[in-house]
């Protein structure tokens, strides 16, 4: 494992400093956060600037549309795009960061040139379909039928927690294609045309007042064959491909930014009085230490992938990405736990940045795995335990 950066890559550093500098002066003021449609064209302009300076895709196979970085590439891309303060994917994750990088693995070659060049241009919006209302944290027990009728699945069931699934022109799906097979072994992924007849998109309001969540209802949706990604009844195990691109990058831009809003905190501390307060230093220095330490578990997973690509393998992050997804959930909570404390009184302003991000912070252990399925995949396929009875 090498953590350190190579002539080349620092090269790479400087080329991009100098272009996030010029760009990102000239970019239009943000739209506000619950005018989606306005969103959508802002995150989307900002895909295609990266796509036409060549940084969209960095570190997908040429052969998919993508630039073949290497991992460490992307993962300087990530931290020095974070700290230069330019815009996140946004509406465009799903699509870049999930599906993309799972069609890229796994599709076919007509798949990958019909679905990853209008992702890495900007052009389609992506949204997933995986938790249901009754199978969250427990996937593997979703209820949503495809049932073949010629060429076509004809689907039918419900979605919740679709990011983005009011702007989105397709969607990750998992479905069950044989409801008499283990639960694990009868799901298909397919990739579902939003605009098809039967699609019914509801945008639901979080804790926070936003709703960049929504449930989607699926009446008697008719989706290709050509569709699916990977064998039909093999989708569990395409899925965990998803999953570990989700648990393994995705993530890396939010620790550089938790690591600025870490020092944030202690200039806030330092001018309202409360960095006299040894508890709450010592509650600093540990954060301080908790996100080195998973910016580093990046940088390990990252190299991990790397390795992998140089022996023949397909580069998807490892087991290490639920290690880096458990502990980095459980310190963005104390870290705004901690902003709370350092605002007193003024956390409870709705509208400070810190609040809604504190808000925000509560689902992290449940998003893109919970905690207690990351802490039995820890157990089971890295410490070797018994599975439970």
């Amino acid at each position: 494992m090498d953590l350190t950066y190579s002539p080349e890559e620092e090269d790479f550093r400087r080329c991009l400093r100098a272009w996030l500098r010029r760009t990102l002066p000239k970019l239009p003021p943000k739209p506000p956060p619950s005018d989606w449609p306005a969103r959508r064209a802002y995150d989307c302009a900002w895909q295609r600037a990266l796509y036409d300076a060549g940084y969209a895709g960095l570190h997908w196979p040429v052969d998919a549309g993508g630039q073949g970085a290497t991992p460490t590439q992307h993962l300087i891309f990530l931290e020095e795009t974070e700290l230069a303060g330019a815009p996140y994917v946004g509406a465009n994750f799903v699509g870049l960061l999930h599906a993309g990088p799972t069609i890229a693995t796994e599709g076919t070659a007509g798949q990958r040139a019909r679905w990853l060049p209008p992702i890495l241009r900007g052009e389609e919006v992506w949204c997933q379909g995986f938790s249901e209302p009754e199978a969250g944290s427990d996937l593997a027990s979703l209820r949503t039928r495809a049932v073949r009728d010629g060429d076509a699945y004809v689907v039918t069931g419900s979605k919740i927690w679709t990011s983005h699934a009011q702007v989105a022109d397709w969607c990750e799906l998992l479905v069950r294609t044989d409801p008499a097979a283990p639960r694990h072994r009868g799901l298909s992924w397919l990739a579902l045309p939003m605009d098809a007849p039967g699609v019914t998109v509801r945008p639901l309001r979080t804790l926070a007042g936003s709703t960049e969540f929504a449930e989607v209802f699926l009446d008697d949706v008719r989706i290709p064959l050509a569709h699916r990604i990977g064998a039909e009844n093999d989708g569990w195990r395409v899925t965990m491909v998803t999953l570990s691109f989700e648990r393994g990058t995705a993530f890396a831009g939010e620790v550089v930014a938790c690591c600025r809003t870490l020092a944030r905190l202690a200039a806030v501390a330092k001018e309202n009085g409360r960095w006299e307060d040894t508890a709450l230093r010592r509650r600093l220095g540990r954060l301080n230490a908790d996100f080195t330490a998973l910016w580093r578990l990046v940088q390990a997973n990252v190299s991990e992938a790397e390795s992998s690509l140089r022996t023949g393998g397909d580069g998807v992050p490892g087991l290490g990405g639920s290690v880096f997804k458990l502990h980095y959930s459980q310190a963005r909570q104390e870290l705004y736990d901690t902003a709370a404390d350092i605002l007193g009184p003024h956390c409870l302003d709705a509208d400070h940045e810190w609040t809604a991000e504190r808000l925000s912070s509560l689902s992290y252990t449940i998003a893109a795995g919970t905690s207690q399925i990351q802490r039995n995949i820890i157990a089971e396929r890295i410490l070797g335990l018994p599975k439970g009875r």
